[in-house]
């Protein structure tokens, strides 16, 4: 699915969800700020937050012809995904229009049912999970690359290679998790065509502290190729421990673990020659990107982080959806509450769909007492709902490159 289609789906989404018409539009991200992710989570807060800045310096999004700045609230979920659903939950009870999801696919896997849940959309960069997307999930979005496309980077890789210097064994370290296995399968099926043959494939656990018996199980099979998808932490310990027992391939592909800056800080040139799929790079030639990195260098003195630039594009797309979705409107399909008598007998009506173009496949009359019921909450809280009958229009016109150029991206369709 292009950006195009996510950016167009989300404003459909985003019609249901709660805005606060006061002075801000509130916005929610559950970011791992400690624990196995901290790292990488530490990139996409960098890239909300830069983004944010920019976006309010700029004067805010216009809603209805006024301008209103973001409001991020960012809660630490300690890379836990119990305690990821929990500080969502705390987010929703705050009546957030979005949800800005952490790093990581397990942590995203738990927020989704939650988003789903709340009916609240939700856009996740930092996870590659592909089994995510086939859910069902309609308040699910995800401008990031994912276990499918490593497939063809994989083959195109190794083809880049000479044919008399390319690497013809493979060992594929898994982590016990679904992206571990989705990647395991990814690379299995790429063998073929790039030419190699996996001579082993074992497995470990998250957090794991000793990976000698997968490295020499490869080392004895003379796997000229390692792959795998380590956290940061694990990463660091399987490649000091390849380094200990003399393990030397002639390509270590690790996605993940090497994005963050404590790799090189802490493996010094034992983390060198380490392949890596990015997700984004600073040096890409797209719209935005410049001021992007003369705002990061500013803060933090060293050249922006993979995953920071994808974080960033997300609160691009959630503001552009958020300016699409028309205005704020106090009634939001349902007649002002005249008392407890009246507000029972209310007529309900749906969005229309003329100003917009197509209607939502899943239009439904609103349940009347409840639409009462609801817009008397909003009304005592001071809150609103985005009228318009959706961002699947709006987003449209909107080009792939105003997102700092993705590789690849999943909606909810």
């Amino acid at each position: 699915m292009s950006i195009r289609d996510i950016a167009v789906a989300l404003l459909l989404l985003l019609s249901t969800a709660p805005v606060v018409a006061a002075e801000t539009i509130k916005v929610g991200a559950v970011v791992p700020l400690t624990g196995r992710y901290g790292a990488g989570g530490a990139q996409v807060r960098a890239g909300y937050e830069l983004a944010v800045e920019a976006i309010n310096t700029a004067g805010g999004v216009s809603v209805a012809g006024k301008k209103l700045p973001l409001e991020l609230r960012i809660l630490d979920d300690e890379s836990d995904a119990t305690k990821t659903v929990a500080r969502l939950e705390t987010l929703a009870s705050e009546h957030v229009v979005a949800y800005l999801g952490g790093f990581g696919s397990d942590l995203h896997a738990a927020a989704a049912s939650v988003a789903e849940k709340n009916k609240i959309p939700y856009l996740g960069v930092a996870f590659a999970l592909h089994r995510i997307h086939q859910q069902g999930f309609r308040y699910l979005f995800s401008p990031y690359w994912k276990s499918p496309d490593v497939k063809p980077v994989t083959i195109d890789l190794l083809r880049s290679i000479p044919a008399g210097e390319r690497p013809r064994t493979a060992a594929i370290f898994q982590e016990r998790t679904d992206w571990g296995r989705e990647m395991a399968t990814a690379w299995t099926e790429a063998a073929r065509d790039a030419g190699y043959q996996v001579v082993v494939q074992g497995e470990y656990a998250p957090g794991a502290k000793d990976f000698s018996d997968l490295i020499v199980k490869a080392k004895g099979a003379s796997a000229d190729i390692v792959f795998g998808v380590p956290t940061p932490p694990d990463g660091m310990t399987m490649v000091r421990q390849m380094k200990e027992l003399g393990y030397t391939p002639k390509l270590l592909m690790l996605i993940r673990a090497p994005d963050v800056a404590v790799w090189a800080t802490n493996l010094g040139k034992d983390g060198d020659d380490v392949v890596m799929t990015a997700p984004w790079h600073h040096a890409v030639r797209a719209p935005g990107v410049r001021e992007l990195n003369a705002a990061y260098g500013k803060r933090f003195g060293r050249p922006t982080d993979p995953n920071t630039g994808p974080a960033y594009a997300c609160v691009q797309i959630l503001a552009a959806a958020v300016a699409s979705a028309g205005s704020l409107d106090q009634r939001s399909g349902a007649r002002r509450d005249r008392g407890r008598r009246h507000r029972h007998r209310h007529r309900s009506r749906e969005i229309s769909s003329r100003r917009h173009g197509d209607r939502p496949a899943d239009a439904r009359p609103v349940d009347r007492r409840q639409a009462g019921a609801d817009l008397a909450a909003r009304r005592r809280h001071g809150e609103f709902r985005l009228s318009g009958d959706s961002v699947r229009q709006a987003m449209r016109p909107l080009d792939r490159q105003d997102f700092l150029s993705f590789t690849s991206s999943y909606g909810a369709e």
